[in-house]
């Protein structure tokens, strides 16, 4: 017999995943996983084994992802603030996200795309990286960046010395390049070229910050922020984001 409460929720996710019209689901959704260490010391666990469950729920996000339609999904797994952290806990926790980036690629599902400054990780990772980038390239389901020593400022700053290599190889002048530069010159160069800004970002663990998430691409992004720790997001947690989402007015900046 089901118990009362997981029917109950079970009725309330269908109600909740009913009232989602396709033309009102993000196209491109960024998720900062946030809590991990929080959740373990609530239990009394260590930060790996949070970090391993945080890891061990990102499929399930995947799949409510591609159930409702978003097409891109940004992961927001390491950023180069956390590359500060206890040595012992860093290897393990870059150890923990490879094998969860394996496992999206292995499944063939989904296409992965690291973004970050993989020059500050350890060689191997990055290798392995874009091993599983190659490796998954051809397939046409959800696109999953996934962010690994990423950092916002971090990236634009790589965006501008990529444009004015650039320019410079082409013998471009600083007063020439000056007269024409604008946005769209630098939206070229970044990790996400080619791909829509996110619609929404989602964080848990009811922090209220990007914390140097998708700076430059999340000016107009909707954001939702969520109490519960990472490890505990569900299905309804997802569901109720995509619902605020949809009922607001997007003004763009007016």
């Amino acid at each position: 017999m089901i118990p009362l409460p997981a029917l109950l929720y079970g009725i309330y996710e269908r109600r909740l995943a009913a009232s989602l019209s396709p033309e009102s689901i993000p196209h491109h959704v960024g998720v900062v996983l946030d809590g991990n260490r929080r959740w373990a010391r609530q239990l009394g666990a260590t930060a790996s084994e949070g970090h391993r469950k945080g890891a061990d729920k990102i499929q399930e996000l995947l799949r409510w992802c591609e159930d409702a339609g978003v097409q891109v999904v940004t992961l927001y797994l390491l950023s180069t603030d956390n590359l500060s952290r206890d040595e012992a806990e860093l290897s393990e926790l870059i150890t923990i996200i490879e094998n969860a980036v394996t496992r999206i690629a292995s499944s063939g599902q989904f296409r992965v795309h690291p973004i970050g400054a993989l020059d500050v990780l350890p060689a191997s990772t990055a290798q392995h990286l874009k091993q599983l980038e190659d490796s998954s390239r051809h397939v046409e389901g959800l696109h999953v960046n996934v962010a690994v020593g990423y950092g916002g400022r971090r990236e634009i700053a790589d965006a501008v010395r990529s444009l004015l290599q650039e320019h410079a190889s082409r013998g471009t002048s600083v007063e020439e390049l000056a007269e024409i530069l604008d946005v769209e010159h630098i939206a070229e160069h970044l990790y996400t070229r080619g791909q829509p800004d996110p619609d929404l970002v989602i964080r848990t663990s009811g922090e209220q910050r990007l914390s140097g998430f998708l700076l430059w691409q999340s000016a107009q992004s909707e954001l939702y922020f969520c109490e519960a720790y990472w490890p505990d997001f569900r299905r309804v947690d997802f569901l109720r984001a995509l619902r605020s989402y949809a009922s607001r007015e997007r003004r763009f900046g007016a």
